[in-house]
């Protein structure tokens, strides 16, 4: 059942409420839940169904329930957050309303139209490779989505290990490429999640920064960052022989 414009008012109006309250520093705020600490401001990390992990001033991730009220939540949100005095079932605190956002990363969806993907997001790291094929359309409509959000596109070429098993003339085919996207503005790296050559150089790229990678199945992104961030444990999988031609 839809809601009417009424209830829609009444949740925006408390949902403006929650995110624009003062929290006065000396003085507990009285929220609805007495089992609720002082409100504060966090970043969503990961999203799943009616929970979430909020990364806290603190550099400490928690997860959070999400009121009712909230209607879109997704990675990268800069949220106003409670936590709990005690944990519950892994719960540690809940979600009271979302700021608004500075930039908004959208897929087109079967239900919804646009669904948004990840919000605020600073610059987007798109990821090809040598295997699968080098695919210069696919980064080309991901600057196109980039431009049209105001997020700063950077292109990465990874599993440079295996540029040795391509022919000479395949290699330049991909550097001509690259050097279009450099001749125009883009700024191109190489990496090598093998090897772990550039991998110093995107953390350098990463830093004060949030990032997305993007890229087709294959392309290795999952490596690259558990070479960037090696205690994650991001699960890989092998590339078939049908992800690219």
């Amino acid at each position: 059942k839809k809601l009417t414009h009424g209830q829609q008012r009444r949740i925006k109006a408390n949902h403006d409420k929650k995110l624009h309250a003062k929290v006065d520093k000396k003085d507990k705020v009285q929220w609805q839940d007495d089992d609720l600490g002082t409100a504060q401001d966090g970043i969503v990390i990961s999203r799943f169904g009616q929970h979430a992990d909020v990364e806290g001033a603190d550099g400490i991730v928690y997860r959070c329930n999400l009121r009712r009220s909230i209607r879109s939540l997704v990675c990268g949100d800069k949220v106003l957050w409670c936590l709990g005095k005690e944990t519950m079932h892994s719960i540690r605190g809940i979600i009271e309303a979302v700021h608004e956002r500075d930039t908004v990363l959208s897929r087109p969806d079967v239900y919804d139209g646009v669904k948004p993907i990840a919000a605020n997001i600073s610059q987007i790291l798109i990821v090809s490779s040598l295997l699968p094929a080098f695919n210069s359309d696919i980064i080309d409509r991901y600057l196109v989505a980039a431009e049209q959000t105001g997020i700063t596109p950077i292109i990465v070429l990874n599993k440079t290990d295996l540029l040795n098993e391509l022919s000479q003339a395949e290699q330049d085919e991909i550097e001509q490429q690259l050097q279009i996207y450099r001749d125009i503005g883009y700024q191109v790296l190489h990496a090598s999640s093998k090897t772990n050559a550039g991998i110093d150089g995107i953390k350098d790229q990463l830093n004060q920064h949030i990032s997305i990678f993007v890229g087709q199945s294959g392309v290795g992104k999952s490596t690259l960052v558990n070479a960037l961030m090696p205690n994650l444990g991001v699960v890989t999988k092998e590339v078939s022989l049908n992800s690219g031609s």
